[in-house]
Parts: C-alpha cells; sequence; structure tokens
C-alpha cells in the first residue's frame, strides 16, 4: 500500500473506518470481517514475506488432490514464524512456483515431492491419480521430472511409487486395494481403465485374456445395472475373455481369498490361446 501511494496515516485511517481489518503484520483484508479458506491462505502466504509460496498439505488441497487439516504451510526463501503458519525455508524456490486461483502456490510436481515423506503409499498414488485426472501432471510428465531432481526427500519415495513395474492409474480406493492383492501375489500388473468391445473394464491381462471387475458399495445393485453386468460378461466371453468379479466386501475383508482365487485362475490361463 506504501508503495501504491498510501501514508501511514491514510492506512490507519481505513483500518480505523473498517475498510482495512488486520490479519497478520503487513496484511490486511479488505472490507469484510471473516475470510473465506483462500483468503486465509492467501493471508499466510503475503505474512511469509516475498516469494513465498502455499505448500505441502495446503498445496495439495489449492490443487485438490487431497484434503488439508491444522496449520497453514508456506514454503519461502526467508523463515518467518507467524502464528497459525508452518513454515518451511525453501532454496531455488521460483522455478517451482506458479499462481492458481491467484495465490502463490508450489507447482503439483513439487507439491506431490513434498507430500511423498509424509503420507502412505496408498494415500500418494492416491493423490497422483487425482492429479492426472485433473490434467494437472501426467504420470509421465511426473516420472521425467522427478528422474531430474535433485536429491530431496521424497524423491525415492515417489520414483518408487511410479515405478512402471507397480504403478497403474486407478479411479478409486477399491481398485488401488485390488492392486496391493495383486502386487502381494506376485503377479504382472494388469491394464487398467481399459474399453474393451465397447465395454471399461477395471483391469485386464492381455496375454491371459482375463477381466477382473471390482464392485464398489454404490454400483451393481438395480436390475438395470446387474443387466449390464451380465451383457458385458457375455461379451467377453464370446471374445475368448475370462471375467472373474470380486465385490467391495471380498476385497476389502477377504484379501486372502481373493489372492488364491486371483492366483488359481491365471495359473489355469497361463500357455492358453490369446482372446480374439
Amino acid at each position: 500500500m506504501l508503495e501504491a501511494g498510501l501514508t501511514p496515516k491514510g492506512i490507519n485511517h481505513r483500518i480505523t473506518r473498517g475498510r482495512l481489518r488486520p490479519v497478520a503484520t503487513g496484511v490486511y483484508a479488505v472490507g469484510r470481517p471473516s475470510l473465506t479458506q483462500h483468503g486465509r491462505w492467501m493471508a499466510a502466504v503475503l505474512s511469509c514475506g516475498v516469494g513465498g509460496a502455499l505448500s505441502h498439505t495446503d498445496a495439495a488441497a489449492l490443487w485438490g488432490i487431497r484434503q488439508t487439516s491444522g496449520a497453514i504451510e508456506v514454503t519461502a526463501p526467508t523463515l518467518r514464524r507467524r502464528s497459525g503458519i508452518v513454515s518451511h525455508r525453501g532454496k531455488r524456490l521460483e522455478a517451482e512456483v506458479t499462481r492458481h486461483q491467484g495465490i502463490p502456490v508450489t507447482n503439483p510436481i513439487r507439491t506431490l515431492v513434498d507430500l511423498a515423506p509424509r503420507i502412505d503409499r496408498g494415500e500418494l498414488e492416491a493423490a497422483v491419480n487425482e492429479a492426472d485426472k485433473l490434467d494437472l501432471v501426467s504420470t509421465d510428465e511426473l516420472r521425467a521430472a522427478v528422474d531430474e531432481i535433485p536429491r530431496r526427500p521424497g524423491v525415492a519415495v515417489l520414483r518408487s511409487v511410479l515405478d512402471r513395474r507397480t504403478f497403474r492409474l486407478t479411479d478409486s480406493q477399491l481398485e488401488r486395494l485390488f492392486l496391493e492383492i495383486v502386487r502381494e501375489a506376485g503377479l504382472p500388473p494388469p491394464e487398467t481403465g481399459i474399453w474393451l468391445s465397447g465395454f471399461k473394464v477395471d483391469f485386464y491381462w492381455p496375454h491371459l485374456g482375463l477381466v477382473v471387475e471390482t464392485d464398489g458399495l454404490r454400483y451393481h445393485r438395480t436390475p438395470a445395472q446387474q443387466v449390464k453386468d451380465l451383457r458385458r460378461e457375455q461379451v467377453h466371453a464370446a471374445a475368448g475373455r475370462t471375467t472373474l468379479r470380486f465385490p467391495h466386501a471380498q476385497v476389502n475383508f477377504e484379501a486372502d481369498d481373493v489372492r488364491v482365487t486371483l492366483t488359481d485362475v491365471v495359473h489355469g490361463l497361463r500357455g492358453a490361446v490369446s482372446p480374439r
């Protein structure tokens, strides 16, 4: 405001009249007594000085890939202690900061790297999936970027999750649980979310002609959906494909049974003629 030509007296006058409401040292809300979440994020960034950016869990929340909780996290070239803010010092931050909805924030790649050492593998896969679905960064772009990032906490964890041999995009936590069963069984990873004969399938092993569907709690209950499922399986059978279907409860609570069934079917299909 001083650079814009206001005097300290003019600023104090606006504060007295309620047109400016102090939020932090040198940071003011204009004309309203309360702040939205976006307002709190912006105030936190401004209070941490020039070059600061929303980061970590709050950056993930702003990008829409993960929910936030607790104190607001900001990364800046110089550490400043502020109430209600967790500040991190970041070197060479400029290249990894952009603006989203008007707020300076670490870009999706930096955000995922910062998250990686803090959350478990399943949560990290979910965040990567969400970033891809929102077109923030594709897994191929993320994998290439991670290979170029100097050694930093989170890089190795993220690289492991992105390993082509183990990572596949999924649409739900149920499907991620199933992929964990596949890994534990020592089976090759399937293709996910592809279209076969006009139907989108959850998992597919092309060399085996094996389709696996995982049924969530909210789906496949209506008569119309059940008829569609039967038609889908009939089309796959006509094409020489085998279909396995596992409901939510079985994947979530009977993982051992799912693993045994899947392994037995895979062993039985190996060496069979490829489907048409």
